[in-house]
């Protein structure tokens, strides 16, 4: 099993094509919401691949850095941290210049509870770090929540296709996406918002979500049989060389690994190396939250990382009783409420 420092030092590590970029495009970089799941990793992987290049830029990593060993870690490696609260307006007028802008921050889980501060964190902080850096080049995570509940019989949605948000998480990030679109146009601000579903890593996401059930001997309900799947790492890559590619009007790339992937499958897989048997409950439903990544394969190329070795990682860190974040995704959830 990876340790906790090799497993971060993997998710961190640069690829080639990262380095490429980032020796291409000079200029400091602000990672805006550094310290939730995979801001770290992103803000280390750039650091690294910009020294890879032999850049000298600063890279920043903006949160309100609740969790003080995150921020310790960041500025270990070199990464400069800046608290800020992102929806005040005035603390984010008061960042510093970076020509090269990745927004992060956001809010899903809470939304229940929180209505309007999921609606202030997912649109009144777009607006602000739109209005703040008006000349950047900015990638903006957003997610594939945005669809409606999709038929797997017909593949799966593409950029293209209608949008139908459930519950106000989804809502929120559509908010977000439709103000960025509308500022990039005002300003001329070249974006690029990414629809991401679903990232995983060792610590959290589905993988981690199902290992942990399939040890636990608690039944895998199937409603929600299918899933779209991404490691952390590949998506991280992908945000980085998004910032070549942004463009006014904004552009809009779904971010997932290829496929349609069945829960039951996975279980069984995770199961196999586990040596437990996954238990299920229910049927499998005729729909799921799917996207279709094509058209970000068509410019980023393949995954690093397979499927195999996502699903070996995960049940070998899991079985290893290794660390988990405690934050499950709540993929089965179908009313929208998080």
């Amino acid at each position: 099993m990876l340790s906790e420092a090799d497993l971060d030092e993997q998710l961190s590590r640069p690829t080639g094509a990262v380095i490429d970029f980032l020796a291409r495009f000079p200029g400091d970089l602000l990672v805006l919401g550094a310290s939730g799941k995979m801001g770290p990793s992103l803000a280390l992987l750039a650091r690294r691949a910009s020294d890879a290049a032999g850049m000298e830029r600063k890279v920043m990593g903006v949160a309100r850095f609740r969790d003080p060993e995150t921020r310790e870690q960041l500025e270990a490696a070199g990464v400069r941290t800046v608290a800020c609260d992102l929806t005040d307006r005035q603390a984010v007028h008061d960042l510093p210049e970076a020509p090269l802008v990745i927004l992060m921050a956001g809010q899903k889980f809470g939304t229940a509870s929180d209505q309007p501060g999921t609606w202030g964190t997912n649109v009144l902080t777009a607006v602000h770090v739109a209005e703040r850096f008006p000349t950047s080049r900015i990638v903006v995570f957003s997610t594939g929540n945005v669809y409606p509940f999709w038929e797997v019989s017909r593949g799966s949605p593409r950029e293209s296709d209608p949008v139908g948000p459930v519950g106000e998480y989804a809502q929120s990030a559509l908010g977000r996406e439709r103000v960025l679109e509308f500022l990039s146009v005002r300003s001329g601000t070249p974006m690029a918002i990414l629809r991401l579903n679903y990232a995983v890593e060792c610590r959290y996401g589905i993988l981690h979500d199902l290992a942990q059930r399939i040890v636990a001997r608690e039944p895998i309900d199937l409603t929600t049989g299918h899933v779209n799947l991404i490691w952390q790492r590949d998506a991280n890559a992908i945000a980085l060389r998004a910032l070549e590619h942004v463009t006014s009007p904004a552009t809009i790339l779904n971010v997932t690994g290829p496929g349609i992937l069945r829960i039951r499958d996975l279980a069984a897989r995770l199961g196999e190396h586990l040596g437990t048997p996954p238990v299920f409950t229910g049927t499998e439903g005729p729909t799921a939250l799917l996207s279709d990544a094509r058209a970000a394969a068509a410019l980023f190329g393949p995954l690093e990382t397979s499927l195999d070795e996502m699903v070996t990682m995960v049940a070998e860190w899991v079985r290893g009783g290794g660390r988990s974040l405690e934050k499950p995704t709540h993929y089965d959830t179908r009313d929208g409420s998080f």
